[in-house]
Parts: structure tokens; C-alpha cells; sequence
């Protein structure tokens, strides 16, 4: 109307996310995309989602007191924590502190984020899951290690990403591994735990108002030791029968719900033992292996804004988690470098002009010192591929692989 005053411009929502590594790539990119203020704190000053942020904090996610202080000078509207484990509890009581929404209580973050509280949960509600002792010594681990079986996995509960993980293959084994994983643990308890053979998947869900909605359950293809647990492949659809993929699915449901996740995404790792499926692990929050980004690709639903939406405090509709598939298979492959320092990355053009590849991500910067794969974060990048099958989504993903070169200088040349 002529002589009105013009309509004052909103400014954009400020989001600060936890971690600007490979895991956090995917939301960071949606964030970008969406026109959000986003603040991005790591304690890596070359993390490469740094690129997406509009601000960058140089401080590590697991400085509660400093994210906390940055958090209220920032006047954010929400904090995420994606792709990482400890974090999601920080995340969790700082939106708390400040009166902000956030879709998991700090009561369920902890529960979440601690693999010794995940458990306990579990066995209240009756949730199968790997079978493990609690072990305040060696002597004690050596005891679960003889009633488990060898080999058995002894781990930190209160870490991720490989850390603190080895597997004893036997009663020898278990003393370097108990210090290892003692030595790192935030507490001091360890936990061994049975180390089940079986088939790997893993459910991706999204929970609105107690309502667990599962999205992509994929097949999850791992390396060989000393890279225990460190994943290659997730790769959808599963290639298990239906059955098997049902009852997956229903314990992680019954696992988000004795966590207390009412709200967000889950992540979860389920083992197809003998007995049937046991949970593995859960995570209140988005898969680190550009889990969202395959659930978009392979049924067209946007989980990586579906979690910025729950950030937000906005109201997430049912019908966003409706799957319109328009391929038959998805894959996510791993790339892996030899060890030394990079000089450059060739080929990635190239790789992403490939038939049914999504994208194509290299994970590092001239000059990184890439060491034997052991954790998940000596991982070097990733490809994501569609096709008509899962073995042609696959296959797609592996050829694009194939033509990406990582040039290091070998190590002893840097003597």
C-alpha cells in the first residue's frame, strides 16, 4: 500500500553445529543450502565443512563450557550435533541452558551417547543386544573374555570412531587391549563384549512425537582388521530376506524407545546373530557415513533438513517421511588412501561424470598425513551412486572409485 512502511526483512536463523568434519559434510551443505546463519565449531582448523559455514570456531566439540559460551554470544535458534556421538549430549543441555528446542532431552542424549547406559536401557526394556560384561580391571576382563568366547571385542563405552576398540582373539590379546581401551575411556569402566558373527545393517529412522518412522536399512560392508568396525559399503536396499529385515527393524525401533528418543533421527546398528538380531549400537543423531544423503538419493527423503527442521523447534510432518523411490539401489563406497602426505587428489572430476554417481567427496587437503586405515577417520573421502539394482548401484560406485588418485609422498621421503 502506497505510504506504508516497507515490511522489515527477517534475518536468517543462526544454527550451530557440532563438528565440520567428513560426518558433518551433508547437513552443513544443507544448512548452506537453506540460507541458515550457521556457525560451525571443530578443533580442526582445515575441517572441510568449514567451507559452509559463515562463521568458524576453532574449538573442539567436546568443550562443553566454550560451545556453551559461544552458543549464547551467537543468539542462536538451535544447535545440531550430527555424525558424531559425544557431542549430542552437549548439544542436547546447552539447547536446554539457553530455553531452546531441541528433539532429544539431555536424559535421553546421555542415555544415548554412553554404550554402558545404552545397555542397561536395553536390558530394562528386554532389547536384545550384544551380550557384555562391565570390567573394572584386567583380571575382570580376562574373566568376561573366558565366559563370553574368544574372539571378543573390548572397547571404551563412553568413545566412537574406532577409538579404544580391539578385538582379542585370545586370553593373550586381552591385557594390551584392556590398557588401550582404560587408557582412552572418559570413566573407568571397560566393557568386553561377545563379538557376534553375522550380517551388519543398518536402520536409519526418524521419530515424530514417539512414532518411529524407519527410512534406509542398508547392508554394512566393513574392512578387515586391524580396521575393526570401520565401514567401506553401506549399501541399499539389504540384500537379506524381508523377514530378516523386519525384525532388524523393529528392534531398533524397541532401542530408540528405551533410550527415550521421542523425536529426531536414530541411527543404529543391528547384528544378525544366531539367536536373531541384537543391537549393536544406537545414535540420537544422523549417520557419519553420509547416511542422509543415500536415504535422499535412494527415496527421495530429505533426512539431512528433516534434522534441521528438528534443530529448529519446527514441526515435521509425517508426509516429509513418506519414501518415493526412484532407483533401485544406492551405495555409498569409501576411498581409502596409502599412507603418506597428499600432494593432490586426480580424478574426481572424472569419477563424478560417471553413469548413476551422485557425488564424488574428497575428505582432505594437500598436506595431510594419512596413516594405515585403522579408525574410521583414516578414511579419505567417499562416492555415492544410484543405479537400477543394488549390484548396479554398487558396481557404479566402485568404478567411480577407481579413478580417483591419491598422490602422497611415501613417509620415508619426509625424513
Amino acid at each position: 500500500m502506497e505510504g506504508s512502511a516497507p515490511a522489515e526483512r527477517r534475518a536468517p536463523q543462526r544454527l550451530l553445529v557440532l563438528g565440520a568434519g567428513p560426518a558433518q559434510l551433508g547437513l552443513l551443505e544443507a544448512a548452506r543450502e537453506r540460507g541458515l546463519y550457521v556457525i560451525a565449531v571443530d578443533r580442526n582448523p582445515a575441517a572441510p565443512g568449514f567451507r559452509y559455514a559463515d562463521r568458524r570456531a576453532i574449538v573442539s566439540v567436546e568443550d562443553e563450557r566454550a560451545i556453551a559460551r559461544l552458543a549464547a554470544a551467537e543468539e542462536i535458534d538451535g544447535i545440531v550435533a550430527p555424525g558424531i556421538d559425544y557431542p549430542v549430549a552437549i548439544a542436547a543441555r546447552v539447547a536446554e541452558r539457553l530455553g531452546l528446542p531441541h528433539p532429544v532431552t539431555p536424559a535421553a542424549a546421555q542415555a544415548a551417547t554412553s554404550k554402558l547406559r545404552q545397555r542397561e536401557r536395553f536390558a530394562e526394556a528386554g532389547v536384545p543386544h550384544t551380550r557384555h560384561r562391565v570390567c573394572a580391571s584386567c583380571e575382570e576382563a580376562l574373566a568376561a573374555g573366558r565366559e563370553l568366547g574368544f574372539p571378543c571385542v573390548v572397547k571404551a563405552p563412553d568413545l566412537q570412531g574406532q577409538k579404544g576398540l580391539a578385538v582379542a582373539g585370545d586370553e593373550a590379546a586381552v591385557p594390551a587391549a584392556y590398557e588401550r581401551a582404560r587408557e582412552l575411556a572418559r570413566g573407568s569402566a571397560v566393557l568386553v563384549e561377545e563379538l557376534v558373527a553375522g550380517a551388519e545393517l543398518t536402520v536409519n529412522g526418524f521419530s515424530v512425537g514417539g512414532r518411529f518412522h524407519v527410512l534406509t536399512v542398508t547392508d554394512r560392508a566393513v574392512a578387515a582388521p586391524p580396521a575393526f568396525g570401520v565401514a567401506l559399503e553401506h549399501v541399499w536396499p539389504s540384500a537379506l530376506a524381508g523377514e530378516d529385515v523386519a525384525r532388524a527393524v523393529q528392534v531398533a525401533a524397541r532401542a530408540a524407545q528405551a533410550v527415550g528418543i521421542t523425536d529426531g533421527p536414530t541411527y543404529t546398528q543391528v547384528l544378525l546373530a544366531p539367536r536373531g538380531p541384537v543391537v549393536g549400537e544406537l545414535a540420537a543423531r544422523l549417520g557419519g557415513g553420509h547416511d542422509a544423503e543415500l536415504c535422499q538419493a535412494a527415496l527421495g527423503v530429505d533426512l539431512n533438513g528433516l534434522a534441521l527442521a528438528a534443530a529448529l523447534g519446527e514441526a515435521v510432518s509425517e508426509a516429509a517421511l513418506v519414501a518415493r523411490p526412484a532407483v533401485g539401489g544406492a551405495c555409498v563406497r569409501f576411498l581409502c588412501s596409502q599412507p603418506g602426505v597428499l600432494e593432490s587428489v586426480e580424478g574426481v572430476d572424472e569419477a563424478e561424470r560417471s553413469d548413476g554417481v551422485v557425488w564424488v567427496r574428497s575428505y582432505r587437503s594437500p598436506g595431510h598425513a594419512f596413516g594405515p586405515l585403522v579408525r574410521g577417520a583414516d578414511r579419505a573421502g567417499a562416492v555415492l551412486a544410484v543405479g537400477a539394482t543394488r549390484d548396479e548401484a554398487r558396481a557404479r560406485a566402485a568404478r567411480a572409485a577407481r579413478r580417483v588418485r591419491f598422490v602422497v609422498s611415501p613417509v620415508e621421503a619426509l625424513v
